[in-house]
């Protein structure tokens, strides 16, 4: 029998930190060989796209994949998970905020082992879904002073910013310019979904850690090239998905202002094969494009709870 999961188990049950040391742990096997992902394949159709992407996680027992669609209706979001062990489907899954929340865990593994352990100041450009649980991943793994945020839209940025003060019980500023957000920030989101740069280098002051969610497409970005070319260190959740649609490498790349021997993995990084940070002074950038081995991570989590609570509702199907 499989398990059907909703967006209001998945809240129930799911707690951040935990989703945390699940990601964390599916990027140390990722850079151990011992998971395997594949890349974002897209199919689009007039007015929609079908977006497909799979992994297998074995140490954490399951294998899967993740499908969605976006459109002018927005996105909608399934995940399909499978025994590593016997093939059985497990669970089918619901999964817009299990998607939140595994990208914020992704950009949490990255802040806790390539931002500098005294940083307290986050600037935040987008004012979104996935800015909220960028922040609430953040301030896990940091005990934060003051957060920044930009977003285009003044009711919107402060509305957000009222509201995460609230839920983090940390100071949270909504500021008039990208700029107010990034001058004296320590470590810096873009969650947006803009098609330009919204994060120029010269603005990056020493030792700031960026953490780039907001684009997985070739034909997007969040920052400019100067921000690249200043960064010390460039991590990627995978360079065979980061050399198809990441957005803000790609032009580097193209002009060879950027080889990919230059580029490391976040699973390197955690699994210990290369230090995430040399020096206080090194600016670092994590560029997400979100891999299903995430999607796997949190689902093989949420399995289990909802398990141990009796939660979901079975179905008689992949036995």
């Amino acid at each position: 029998m499989a398990l059907v999961l909703t967006e209001s188990d998945v809240t129930r049950l799911l707690r951040m930190e935990e989703v945390i040391a699940a990601v964390e742990a599916a990027f140390a096997a990722h850079g151990e060989d011992r998971a395997q992902n594949r890349p974002r394949n897209r199919i689009p159709i007039p007015g929609l796209t079908l977006h497909v992407m799979a992994a297998a996680l074995p140490p954490a027992g399951v294998l899967g994949l993740k499908a969605y669609t976006t459109g002018s209706a927005g996105a909608r979001f399934v995940v399909l998970v499978w025994s590593s062990q016997t093939g059985a489907l497990e669970a089918v899954v619901e999964a817009d905020r299990l998607g939140q929340m595994r990208t914020g865990a992704a950009s949490a593994v990255a802040t806790k082992h390539m931002a500098r352990p005294d940083a307290r100041i986050v600037g935040c450009l987008g004012s979104g879904w996935q800015a909220q649980s960028q922040l609430e991943a953040v301030c896990a793994v940091r005990p934060l002073a003051r957060i920044l945020v930009f977003g285009r839209d003044a009711h919107r940025r402060q509305a957000f910013a009222e509201m995460m003060a609230q839920r983090l019980r940390v100071p949270v500023e909504a500021v008039p310019s990208a700029l107010d957000a990034v001058r004296d920030a320590e470590i810096l989101i873009t969650a947006t979904t803009a098609s330009a740069p919204v994060l120029l280098g010269r603005w990056l002051r020493p030792g700031t850690h960026i953490n780039a969610v907001g684009v997985n497409r070739a034909d997007r970005r969040e920052l400019d090239d100067e921000a690249v070319r200043r960064a010390d260190r460039i991590v990627v959740d995978d360079r065979t998905q980061a050399a198809i649609e990441c957005g803000d490498l790609l032009p580097l790349v193209a002009s060879g202002e950027l080889s990919w021997d230059r580029v490391s993995e976040l699973g390197e990084v955690v699994s210990g094969r290369i230090p995430g940070r040399r020096g206080r002074d090194e600016i670092t950038l994590f560029e997400s494009q979100g891999l299903a081995i995430e999607d796997m991570a949190a689902a093989a989590l949420l399995l289990a709870r909802a398990r141990a609570a009796g939660v979901g509702q079975e179905i008689p199907i992949g036995r």
